[in-house]
């Protein structure tokens, strides 16, 4: 196993080793070989992976591991991109895998969302929103800069994300050199394969953890009074973890942490612990959307 950084020229921490025993147990890290492989032998490629396969922080590392950042003729690197549907996505996930890498952010891993780009010269590995790789091509027609473009979450099919995939898809056709990995979470990408001039596919089953699905006896009236009260119970009543819940906007989200927060209030001092309350939304500034991710 090597010692030095082949990016940075600086010897590995030992927070890349800690880490790397966590990434060799995802699920996707078994498939590094067959990936790279097909990738090599095709243009296009489809990935279908559950979330928590470990797709969105690995693809991008196997594609650097294989060398697709190399210098062009014209002394310029050529990069990976990858595109994320949310700007929260986008930034945490560089954040992450710059981690992973052994990297400072904005340095040879970077992301750039609307009003904030921080990547650098020797950025090579690039997240960015679909949004922002539209402007981009809006400049650079080919995408030049790029030697590989992932397409990641594209079963949510927002609007930018269509357009980029017939943008993407020409932009395959003119250029041989460029590769395309387009992941999807949902098994349905026979729509895909066949958009995509019926690209080989490769499926990475399992999780990370299991996930159990419970339903209520009947509809609720209110779903967000219905999600503080679950929470609620489910911190009086289970052992110490984490509480992951799904709204609809900034306001329901500021006000279930309110709530949440205010109906545990004195809990404290008692046997079920202190509860923390952290929301996270678009609009939120990068340090408050931080402290969702941290440990």
């Amino acid at each position: 196993m090597p010692t030095t950084n082949p990016l940075t020229g600086r010897t590995f921490s030992a927070n890349y080793y800690k880490i790397l025993d966590k990434r060799m147990t995802l699920p996707v890290y078994e498939f590094k070989d067959k990936f790279t492989q097909i990738v090599h032998d095709n243009q296009i490629v489809v990935l279908v992976g559950e979330t928590g396969s470990g797709k969105t922080t690995q693809i991008t590392q196997f594609l650097v591991d294989a060398g697709y950042c190399a210098r062009g003729g014209d002394g310029k690197i050529k990069g990976v991109a990858c595109t994320q549907p949310r700007r929260v996505a986008a930034m945490s996930v560089a954040r992450r895998v710059a981690e992973e890498m052994d990297v400072e952010l904005g340095q040879q891993v970077g992301y750039t969302i609307r009003f904030e780009d921080l990547t650098g010269p020797q950025t090579i590995l690039r997240y960015m929103t679909d949004g922002m790789l539209l402007r981009e091509a809006m400049n650079d027609p080919l995408l030049e800069r790029y030697s590989c473009i992932v397409l990641d979450e594209a079963h949510e099919r927002t609007v930018a994300t269509d357009v980029l995939f017939g943008l993407v898809k020409e932009v395959v056709r003119q250029r041989p050199d460029l590769k395309l990995i387009v992941m999807s979470a949902t098994l349905d990408a026979g729509k895909f394969q066949q958009y995509f001039n019926n690209a080989p596919r490769v499926d990475v089953p399992g999780r990370t953890f299991p996930v159990e699905i419970f339903y209520t006896q009947e509809a609720e009236r209110d779903y967000l009074e219905a999600a503080i009260r679950t929470a609620v119970q489910i911190h009086l009543c289970e052992p110490e973890g984490d509480i992951l819940i799904f709204l609809t906007g900034e306001d329901e989200i500021e006000q279930a942490c309110a709530k949440i927060s205010a109906e545990l209030q004195g809990q404290a001092g008692s046997e079920v612990g202190p509860v923390a309350c952290v929301p996270l939304y678009s609009a939120l500034p990068p340090q408050d959307q931080q402290k969702g991710f941290d440990p």
